[in-house]
């Protein structure tokens, strides 16, 4: 045994390397019978895979321009980063954006900006740009709610994000008024650290469901009575990323707090079907709609991706002739989101928002409904000069889901579905979270709604408004291409925004229906918040 000991010992390091090297190289030839490129390559094979599973970072830090990257660019991600930190956003040397793209916005300024009277809510906390509609206000719901902030987290569930991340994202809306949509996995001990919530129903009816997976009023009623912070119930139809389409919660997943949250079992896999089981078709919805909003007295709204349009008239139809139906209508692009889904539904099913949105707007300014119902655009809408589009194509709130995450350190590594997230974000591995700061980064989520805001404000101000829901349709431009150059929006989707009752921002600002425990004339603390690093790949 000595001796063989004394052998090992002296054979150098470097033979240790080649005798691995040789031993991998034979398995490639003789053992491995799957892939034929390391079998004819053995050992210059795995570098060929190696490369393959580095490639989108070293696109995204070596290879891609500034304005390349998608689903976000890297002048998209900057500012939001920047912002989030309360650094400097802005850039030099004009603009690198190739303004004559198709589909490029052009906002349309005034030859006299709006000027603020000296007793202005908005010379006291530049921040504050409260939802011009209150939902429920129409339909007399017990509760209504003004959200406190135009810029609001949508729907990301606890599952797919962690546990710090949503903590975060919640103490980070806490801090700026700004209500926290849960997703449709359940209300979370995460989403319960102060900020307003809009509690999402999806088909599972996860965490108020019984234990056949129906759902279960009881449970919500008790759900609203025991967190106040419950300002609004969305009934989740479809999402941008996967409409129409299902998904398996594995048992692998299923920790005693997610069962205990979702009201599912331990060991067994769970089910989110693919439609509901409450309600077939668009005469049931409204009664389901109308059945939560009586037993909770909340606003309830619904969330879909869009498609095919016929179902659409005939709920604005039955709205019109009832005067029954939801309080708001969240309308998310084919873009994706968060969501892990197939490319194939990724890629190619449901419209992407700017479409979307145009089309069911215009299906309930027809039928005279526009003003009962709050709209929520979610799509890539979490930039000042697109939030401006949306406002004035009609929406009156803006939810954001990646630009949330990136507001907390999110680096686009687009491994949300593999459970392995660099950044502890969108995984349940708890060395992977263990790097989240939840105080730091929920700073940085008010920054960012913050610097969002105002901004916001700034661009309307320029345009001649006090608020976002005056812009409209011809207050925006979109370039169609080289042969029509650029049309205004009305020009383009062949409407115009139905006009938004708006006062002051005054009058937002003392409604007592007003979300975010906002109190009138309390200006938000924006001293600097310690950063890690500043630069794009490092957050």
């Amino acid at each position: 045994m000595d001796y063989l000991l004394d052998f090992l010992a002296s054979i150098p390091w470097w033979m240790w390397i080649l005798i691995v090297l040789i031993l991998i190289a034979l398995h490639d030839i003789f053992i491995n019978k799957k892939h034929t490129i390391l079998h004819n390559f053995p050992l210059v094979g795995h570098l060929r895979y190696l490369l393959e599973s580095i490639g989108p970072e070293l696109r995204q830090y070596i290879v891609a321009g500034n304005r390349e990257e998608l689903p976000f660019n890297r002048i998209e991600r900057s500012w939001v980063y920047a912002s989030s930190k309360n650094e400097n956003n802005y850039e030099g040397f004009g603009t690198d954006q190739d303004i004559y793209e198709v589909n490029y916005i052009f906002i349309n300024n005034a030859v006299i900006p709006y000027a603020m009277p000296k007793d202005h809510p908005n010379k006291k906390d530049p921040y504050f740009v409260a939802c011009a509609k209150i939902m429920g206000e129409h339909h007399n719901r017990q509760r209504p709610f003004r959200p406190a902030s135009v810029i609001n987290v949508s729907a990301m569930s606890y599952g797919s994000l962690s546990a710090k991340a949503i903590e975060s994202l919640n103490l980070g809306c806490k801090k700026s008024y700004a209500y926290h949509n849960t997703g449709e996995g359940g209300l979370s001990p995460y989403h319960a650290a102060g900020a307003d919530v809009v509690f999402q129903i999806g088909t599972g009816y996860f965490g108020v469901r019984n234990e056949d997976g129906s759902f279960s009023m009881e449970k919500l009623v008790k759900l609203c009575e025991k967190y106040p912070q419950v300002r609004a119930i969305e009934i989740k139809l479809s999402q941008g990323a996967k409409p129409g389409k299902g998904g398996v919660l594995p048992a692998s997943k299923i920790s005693p707090e997610i069962s205990k949250i979702r009201h599912v079992p331990m060991g067994k896999d769970v089910l989110s079907p693919p439609s509901h089981s409450t309600f077939s078709n668009m005469q049931e919805l409204v009664d389901f709609v109308e059945d939560i909003a009586e037993n909770t007295g909340l606003p309830v709204g619904i969330k879909a991706a869009i498609g095919k349009l016929d179902e659409w008239r005939e709920l604005a139809s039955i709205m019109k002739d009832t005067n029954r139906g939801p309080d708001f209508i969240s309308i998310d692009g084919g873009e994706g989101g968060t969501g892990a889904a197939p490319p194939s539904f990724a890629d190619h099913v449901a419209l992407p928002w700017i479409y979307g949105f145009t089309d069911v707007y215009q299906i309930f300014q027809k039928y005279d409904l526009t003003n009962q119902i709050v709209f929520v655009g979610s799509a890539k809408l979490g930039f000042p000069a697109k939030a401006a589009m949306a406002f004035a194509m009609g929406a009156d709130v803006i939810n954001v889901a990646r630009e949330a995450m990136l507001s907390i350190g999110c680096i686009q590594a687009q491994s949300c579905h593999t459970n392995t997230c660099p950044t502890g974000i969108a995984t349940q591995n708890r060395w992977l979270q263990a790097g989240i700061n939840v105080k730091n980064k929920a700073d940085r989520v008010n920054y960012y709604f913050n610097n969002f805001r105002k901004e916001l404000l700034e661009i309307t101000h320029a345009c001649g408004y006090e608020h976002p829901c005056q812009f409209t349709m011809d207050d925006v431009e979109i370039n169609l291409g080289d042969r029509f150059i650029a049309k205004s929006l009305a020009e383009t989707f062949t409407y115009n925004k139905t006009k938004v009752p708006f006062d002051s921002v005054a009058t937002l600002a003392g409604c007592p229906n007003l979300g975010g425990s906002y109190r009138k004339g309390q200006e938000t603390d924006v001293k600097e918040v310690e950063t890690e690093e500043t630069s794009v790949s490092d957050q």
